[in-house]
This record gives structure tokens, C-alpha cells and sequence, in this order.
């Protein structure tokens, strides 16, 4: 719900700015103004001494739900090149639009992104929404927000994906927030309701022990983050054709208030495990940081990357952006090895859907095991090494 300021009342006395969770709240000429950042938390009604500032009651549903029609995929590029999420998206968001009977559309925000459009379209994009100004050639949070949210609010799409990535974690509550409607978060399954067309958004809940599936029945667009490497990728079709619309946003002063000095990229070894067909995991029953090493060499053999349970992660064994699981990276690899990992639902909920799991572990009774394809109990350190001599055999006689 909302908040507002009851001018005669208020006493201009700060208390509210000082105890505002998310700073929207200013004053001008003595008056508490609340900003666009407002939540309708109501911390600043429960503060104020003078009772200047009351909640709004929640209005009533709109009844234009019906004007909505449209799926939208947000085009998340970094240095010009489609994030592999994006092709997720079009996959999925090309089933939803199927089942209910609407169009699939891509928005793409960028400087001297125009040549990107030709790729979105080969992957399903009926139309793409192209918005290239110098204003959008990094990302900053006001200045998507203001294009997206006014794309919106001119074309009403029904549904809106952007991917669970640290860009679209952050655009997509801002977006939500300024169109009125709600957002579900980390979204491994998303589904049609054939009765009501709405859209059905499945996530895990309580540390993964839970499915919830959430609906947003009475507000547009129904907005859904989700995971990479949950949903199957577009097929690619260089013959597919669709419509480029540009929008242009004006940008006034004080629209956009960050800048960006400087892009310092991390140095070091870069993994990306949403991408790879084969990973070789390790957890805890590695023993020690020097296990990752003969998972290396498996990894290599079969031309993958090694990842790593939460676990290792924590005890220092290996670099966070190898961490696997639901508070990691959500994977789809062809093969997944998991070795010396017990298999917790966290863990799981991040590779349960490779196409192949095959578990390495000394004790039978793992809970990896009831998940994967092929189970062999041992010691890692005995297996590993026959795979690998076994695959030398493999390729000397090919």
C-alpha cells in the first residue's frame, strides 16, 4: 500500500527521512515529500510524532488486465553479445506465448546494440523492442527501469521474464515497483493456467524443502525472474522473420543518478558453468583444496569444468563462482559428476536437471544417489583415476 503526506500536519522535523528504510523520503520547504524508492513499507506512519503521514488503502484490482496482451523477454547484453539466459527465455517465453495465444517479444537496451536484433529474432522473437541510445551503453538501474517501465506502460505486455542474473536481480523489482504489480523471484518452473491463461510461477521455498507456485491474477505485466540453466535454450533458425520497433526515451537531469567511471573486470580464472555440457563437481568429500586437481583432469578429459558443492565453497577449497546449487549456479550439463557430494535438497535444486548425473560417494545411503542416473559407491580417489585410464583405452583404440 501506499503512502502519503498530510501537508497541514507535517512539522518538517526530518524523523521520517531519517528513519525511511530505502531514503525516499525528502524534504522540500519543510515538507516531507515521499520519492518514487517508496516501498509502502510504513515505517515512516509508525515514526511520525504528528501522525502526517498516513497508508493508503490498497485500490482495487484494475480491470484492464484484458488490455495486457504479450510475452516480454528481456535481451540482457553485456559488451554487445546476448547473455546465454536470454536464449532460455525465448525458449520458454515461446511456450507461454503459444498457450496463450499471443506474440513473443524481446527488449534489448544498449549503444550500438541494433545489430543484436537479427539473433533475438532467429531464436523465436516475433518482434523486438530496441532501445540504443549512449544513455544505456552500461547498465544503470534508473536508466533501464525508465525505458523498460515506459515501454510497458505504452505496449502492456501480459508477462515479463528477465533472467535471475545480478542485472536482472536488481531491474526487476524496479520495474515492478514503478508498474504496480509484483514480481516471484528465482523461478524454476513457469506454466499456463488453461482456465484462466494466467501465468503460473513455481520457485523453491524454505531452503528448498518447498515448491511454491505463486499467481499475480489482478495486476499487469505478471513479472517472473529466473534461474539460468533451468529452462531449455531456443532453437536457433537464421530464416525466422520479425519487426524491430525503436523507442527513444528522453532523459532529463537527475533521471539517472549514478555514473559509471570505470569497468574493472576481474582478473583471474573465469568459469562459466551455465554453459558447460560436462561438469565435475567436488564436495567435502574431496577431503582438501588439492582434490579440485584430479577433478580437473577429469574435467578436461571430457572436455567440461569443474564446479563445486556449497560446502568446499565455504571452507575455502575453491572460488565461490564455481559454487553449484540454489545458492549458487543453476546447471543443465549433459553429464553432471558429483563427487564426494552428499546430495542436500540445496545442492540438488541446482543440478537436478542435467541430463545424466552420475555419483561418486563412499556411503550408499547419500541422498545423491536417489537422483542420479548412475551410482557408484567408492572412493573418489580410486574411481577417478580408472575413469580416466579408461578413457585414454577409449581414445587410443578410436
Amino acid at each position: 500500500m501506499a503512502v502519503r503526506v498530510i501537508k497541514e500536519k507535517c512539522k518538517g522535523c526530518t524523523i521520517c527521512v531519517k528513519n525511511c528504510p530505502f531514503n525516499a523520503i525528502t524534504m522540500v520547504g519543510k515538507i516531507a515529500l515521499i520519492g518514487e524508492t517508496c516501498t509502502g513499507c510504513g515505517a515512516c506512519v509508525e515514526k511520525c510524532p504528528f501522525k502526517a503521514i498516513e497508508q493508503e488503502k490498497e485500490t482495487k484490482a484494475p480491470s484492464n488486465t484484458a488490455d495486457y496482451k504479450g510475452v516480454w523477454v528481456f535481451a540482457e547484453q553485456r559488451n554487445n553479445k546476448i547473455m546465454p539466459v536470454v536464449i532460455e527465455l525465448l525458449g520458454e517465453g515461446k511456450k507461454l506465448a503459444k498457450e496463450i495465444g499471443c506474440e513473443l517479444a524481446a527488449v534489448l537496451c544498449g549503444e550500438n546494440v541494433k545489430n543484436l536484433t537479427d539473433e533475438l529474432i532467429s531464436y523465436g522473437a516475433d518482434k523486438v523492442y530496441v532501445a540504443d541510445q549512449s544513455e544505456l551503453k552500461t547498465y544503470r538501474t534508473d536508466a533501464y527501469t525508465k525505458v523498460i517501465v515506459e515501454a510497458i506502460k505504452k505496449y502492456k505486455p501480459e508477462v515479463m521474464l528477465l533472467g535471475a542474473t545480478h542485472i536482472g536481480r536488481d531491474l526487476g523489482p524496479c520495474i515492478a515497483v514503478q508498474c504496480g504489480t509484483g514480481l516471484t523471484a528465482d523461478c524454476t518452473g513457469l506454466r499456463i493456467d488453461p482456465e484462466t491463461k494466467g501465468l503460473q510461477q513455481t520457485r523453491p521455498a524454505f531452503g528448498g524443502n518447498l515448491m511454491a507456485t505463486i499467481i499475480c491474477p489482478n495486476h499487469r505485466p505478471q513479472m517472473s525472474t529466473v534461474r539460468p540453466g533451468v529452462m531449455s535454450k531456443a532453437e536457433h533458425n537464421p530464416s525466422l522473420k520479425g519487426e524491430v520497433v525503436n523507442i527513444n526515451t528522453g532523459f532529463k537531469d537527475g533521471d539517472i543518478r549514478t555514473t559509471v567511471l570505470e569497468m574493472i573486470q576481474k582478473a583471474g580464472e573465469t568459469v562459466s558453468l551455465t554453459d558447460a555440457e560436462v561438469i565435475v563437481s567436488g564436495g567435502m568429500g574431496l577431503g582438501g583444496p588439492e582434490g579440485f586437481e584430479l577433478l580437473k583432469k577429469l574435467a578436461a578429459k571430457m572436455g567440461g569444468t569443474i564446479g563445486s558443492s556449497r560446502a568446499a565453497v565455504d571452507a575455502g577449497w575453491i572460488d565461490h563462482a564455481y559454487q553449484v546449487g540454489q545458492t549458487g549456479t543453476t546447471v543443465k550439463p549433459k553429464i553432471y559428476f558429483a563427487c564426494g557430494i552428499s546430495g542436500a535438497i540445496q545442492h540438488a535444486a541446482g543440478m537436478q536437471h542435467s541430463d545424466y548425473i552420475v555419483a561418486i560417494n563412499t556411503n550408499e545411503n547419500a541422498p545423491i544417489f536417489e537422483i542420479a542416473d548412475y551410482g557408484i559407491v567408492g572412493d573418489l580417489y580410486t574411481v577417478i583415476p580408472a575413469l580416466l585410464e579408461a578413457l585414454d583405452t577409449i581414445q587410443e583404440e578410436v
